[in-house]
């Protein structure tokens, strides 16, 4: 039996803490891996796995292997592939996550593009704008927009992403254009529940960054979906670029102090840390990188 097979079930059984998932992604039978797994542990001459009917944990000897044989399995990963696209194209599954706005409008297209340019890459593309851990869903890369969080996560900027404060003729005529960032306390603003501070509006004064307290009855966690509230002219919204440039093209938005934006948001690949990234992925990273479709808008 291949010792680099009694390894790989180990390491996908630990970080999955089940057998039956690991079965499944190694192509074989539980009862296959479940032997890989007791031959490797007898080979060891140690316990690396708890097991109960219930569930499976690893052992302190199994934390210690499992972080020891990762980077052998990645290292020897690395070398097939490197060797095997010396001779072939790309190809393989990319398990990538990004909210569902920009996913549909902006990244769906790139992806497009790029599974035109490499017929052997499969994209699995979830769409979600609930932040989703990328160990435990068995994504290899998540799409953001907006600050970024992920301390555990590498990050490769992908391009900015301005947020554009909004509103429709209608309103604007209705209600009347304010005159200063501070006149917004007295307006009805949109709130995107997306953002880490709804009702906290940040703007750029004077060189200074300045911070608006906004209040208002409607609330969205999409940004397409304030979009389309201020689009419908119900009140003064801020949203990140994509989702209200083409209203802006066509005059169904207007945008509302332009001179004063903050430094953009940013539109971010993010991987775990202590994980090889395969060259399908990289080729991924470094195709969405340099597709200027991807984030930019000359009207912005």
């Amino acid at each position: 039996m291949d010792k680099i097979d009694r390894m790989r079930a180990f390491a996908l059984v630990a970080k999955n803490a089940s057998f039956t998932v690991a079965a499944h992604r190694m192509g074989r039978s539980a009862r296959l891996v479940s032997k890989y797994v007791a031959d490797l542990e007898e080979s060891l001459d140690v316990q690396l796995l708890n097991r109960t009917t219930r569930n499976v944990s690893m052992t302190d000897a199994g934390v210690t292997y499992l972080a020891m044989c990762e980077p052998l399995l990645d290292g020897f990963d690395e070398l097939e592939e490197a060797v095997t696209n010396q001779q072939t194209a790309l190809r393989g599954a990319i398990h990538i996550t990004a909210p569902t706005g920009f996913g549909s409008m902006r990244l769906a297209p790139s992806l497009a593009k790029f599974a035109a340019q490499h017929p052997e890459i499969e994209v699995d593309l979830r769409l979600s704008d609930s932040r989703v851990s990328l160990v435990e869903e068995g994504l290899d890369l998540a799409i953001r927009v907006g600050a970024l969080r992920d301390s555990a996560l590498k990050v490769r900027r992908l391009g900015p992403m301005p947020l554009v404060v909004c509103a429709s003729p209608a309103y604007l005529m209705r209600v009347g254009h304010p005159a200063h960032p501070d006149a917004l306390t007295e307006h009805e603003c949109i709130l995107d529940g997306n953002m880490t501070e709804p009702t906290v509006w940040r703007f750029h004064i004077n060189g200074k960054d300045k911070a608006v307290h906004v209040r208002g009855r409607l609330r969205a966690n999409a940004p397409a979906a304030t979009a389309r509230l201020a689009a419908a002219g119900v009140g003064i919204a801020r949203c990140p670029a994509y989702t209200v440039s083409d209203a802006l093209k066509s005059g169904e938005l207007v945008e509302v102090f332009a001179e004063h934006r903050i430094a953009p948001y940013a539109v971010a690949a993010l991987f775990p840390q202590n994980r090889r990234l395969a060259t399908r992925v990289r080729a991924l990273i470094d195709h969405l990188a340099s597709d200027v479709s991807l984030c930019g808008d000359e009207t912005l």
